[in-house]
This record gives structure tokens, sequence and C-alpha cells, in this order.
């Protein structure tokens, strides 16, 4: 990106690149850069060593145990550990979950639940979407009953990511059936090692089971981890998905898929010439490179605004529509560049620690898988249908 930064930023970005050259665990990064995935050891090593340095959760305010990092400084981590083919930070506990807590959670959650949020001793998950309540997430049924000191969970939530490493999940429960749909919805803290609780993993397009369904069934859970006022709920859901949305917007890491395709149409030929000499597919590139750096320009000032104690707006559903089609458009335009390489899909080749290999360049072993995983982007976190609706109510009074 061609922004300007101040002799702060930039130091900060040298420091942050001798952090990534000294403490990436280089197996971790090499599985990140072949699109292999990663263990729950991987993530763990990964945050523990982001720790050492304060930067596991670098965005919290420092009176949490952050570094309070403003918004450039944001831009320039994920820029340089995308760059670097670091993981992505796991995002439902300091990304998610962290802010809510820091806004609507009472003195007593805030001193118990965000330690262990940085220290790694929590791995939480989302408990969104149910079948029938996914973009229309009001229409969840999962009930939470109250009974003396506990309320009594029943239901099922779907599509839950990494449900297979959590021991929390923060979910959304149905604790009226009166009035607005909107209105009986509360917000609730369950130990996943509760008893009733079933975790069954959901095998996707590109082989992987990153996503699970988790079951409930007479699961008590204790009325403090209640955050916020019950049947309050819906004002939170809404507050973590403007979070959630600006997030998968993925700026950093749509500029290193953008490097990647660069690099890819450079090394691969049709009739003759390097593919990135192409004229059309040269313009493809350069047309995404454009939206791209727009896209990281309004990323900005959503996180600036954010830091400033504002709820992003319209603004993280228009992140989200447009940042979910560039990075789809990235994976197509990669796996039309790797050309007969990206046809033989070999799901094993991406475990991690697996001896079997794809044919051809190493780079092409994930472009297919890649580009299947990635449809589920425009889907999840609010279709991108549900956020033009949004956007035009909003903005347009459609």
């Amino acid at each position: 990106m061609d922004l300007t930064y101040s002799d702060a930023h930039e130091n900060f970005r040298q420091d942050l690149r001798a952090f990534l050259r000294d403490r990436l665990p280089e197996h971790i990064s090499e599985r990140v850069r072949l699109g292999q995935r990663l263990t729950k050891e991987d993530h763990e090593e990964w945050h523990a060593a982001l720790q050492e340095r304060n930067w596991f959760a670098g965005h919290w305010p420092k009176e949490y145990g952050g570094s309070g990092w403003d918004p450039v400084e944001r831009h320039i981590f994920e820029e340089e550990t995308a760059r670097a083919h670091a993981p992505r930070v796991v995002p439902f506990g300091v990304a998610m979950l962290g802010p809510v807590l820091m806004k609507f959670g009472s003195a007593e959650q805030k001193a118990h639940w965000l330690p262990r949020l940085l220290s790694g001793e929590d791995w939480w998950c989302q408990g969104y979407s149910e079948p029938g309540a996914g973009s229309d997430l009001a229409s969840l049924k999962t009930t939470a009953e109250r009974d003396g000191d506990h309320y009594i969970v029943n239901g099922q939530k779907t599509w839950t990511t990494l449900a297979q490493y959590a021991d929390h999940i923060f979910c959304l429960v149905r604790t009226s059936k009166e009035g607005k749909k909107q209105e009986g919805i509360s917000f609730l803290l369950v130990d996943m090692n509760d008893p009733g609780i079933e975790v069954r993993p959901i095998v996707l397009i590109d082989g992987g089971a990153e996503v699970n369904e988790v079951w409930f069934k007479d699961v008590r859970v204790p009325v403090e981890n209640l955050v916020g006022e019950e049947n309050q709920g819906w004002t939170i859901a809404k507050y973590l998905l403007t979070h959630e949305r600006t997030n998968i917007a993925g700026v950093g890491y749509c500029s290193e898929a953008l490097a990647n395709l660069k690099r890819i149409a450079g090394l691969e030929y049709q009739n003759g010439k390097p593919l990135l000499e192409d004229p059309l597919f040269a313009a493809e590139i350069a047309r995404l490179e454009i939206d791209l750096m727009a896209m990281a320009t309004t990323n900005l000032r959503v996180v600036s605004a954010a830091a400033e104690g504002n709820a992003p707006g319209v603004e993280s559903s228009m992140l989200k529509v447009k940042g979910t089609q560039i990075r789809q458009e990235l994976n197509d335009l990669t796996r039309l560049a790797c050309g007969p390489y990206a046809m033989p899909f070999v799901s094993e080749a991406l475990e991690p620690g697996s001896n079997v290999k794809a044919p051809g360049p190493d780079y092409a072993a994930a472009a297919t898988p890649g580009y299947f995983n990635n449809r589920k982007l425009s889907i999840y976190g609010g279709s991108n249908e549900v956020q033009r609706q949004i956007i035009a109510k909003t903005k347009l009074g459609a």
C-alpha cells in the first residue's frame, strides 16, 4: 500500500519485522505459505510468542493489558504478519469477546475473563449460527431457561469454527419468546467441558473440518456468565458482528495474496510469455489492486473510529462485502494462474505432517482448496446480500 507513515510507525514496522524474523517458527510460516492446515499447537505457539511482546491483543487498551495500538499500527501488524506468512490471530477471544466484555461485561467478568484471554488459558469459539438462523440470526431457537442460579441450555449451533479446539463458547440464546424476536435474546458464556455438550465435525468441500455442529442438552450455565442484561443480547450481538465484519475484510491477507498471485503469474507462461505480461490478465490484477488500495483506506477510517470508542457502522458492512469479493477474486485468479497444476485436488497434502505431495509446484497445491474454502466468505458473518440490504436501508433509506 502506498501510504505515508510517521517515523514512529516506521520504527514499529522495523521492530515488528525483526520480531517476525526471530520469533515466527519456520515450520508454522511454511505451513501458512503452502496453505496447509494448522494444528491447535501451531496457533498456541504463535499466540504465546506474540504475547511475549504484548502483541497478542496489541489493539486492546493498555488498561486491560493490551498495547493500545493506534489504527495505523493495527494496519501495519496485519500487513507485515501476512507478508511473513504468520497465522492470523484466532479472532474469537481477543478480537470478538474481548471488546464485548470491555463494553458490556461486569467488573467481575472483566477481571476474570480478560487476563485468561491474554494468557491463552481459554480458547473460545462463537455460538451464533443455527440451522434456520444464519443471516436471519434473530430467528435462533437455542433456549436458556432460568433455574435458580443457573440457565438450562438446549439447542444446536452450526458452522462453529474451530469448536474442536475450544474449551469455551460465547452463545446467543433465547431467554424469552415475548415481543419481537430480537428482544428475547441473551449473551451467555458457556464452558465446553460441561456435561451435555457434543461437538460434531462438518467436512467441507476442500476436505477440511474446521467447522462443527455444537449440540446442547440440559447444559447448566451459571447466571453470572450472562453478559449484559437478560433479553438485551441483540445489542451485544450487533456490536460484535460489526467487529467481525471489519476483520473479515482481511486487508493484510489480501495484500499478501495479491503479491503471491503476481509471483505465480510471473512464473507461469502462456504463449511463450509470463502470464503477468498478458494484457487481459494484467488488467484484472490491476483492477483488484486498485480496489484493494481503496479498501485499505476505508478500513483505516473504520478502525480509527473504533479506536475512539465508536462501534463501526454501515462501513463494516461495506468492508465485509468488498473485502470478501476481493479475496474470492484473488483466489479465482490464483487458481487460473496455476493452470492445469490446480486441477489435481489432493486434500491430504494439506494436512500437517503429511507425506502426501500434490503434483506440480508447491504454490499450486492449495490453489483449488483455497478457492473452494473461501466461497464461504460471502456467506458467513452475515451474507453479502444481507449486508447490501443494511447499506441500502441505512444510507439510501431504501
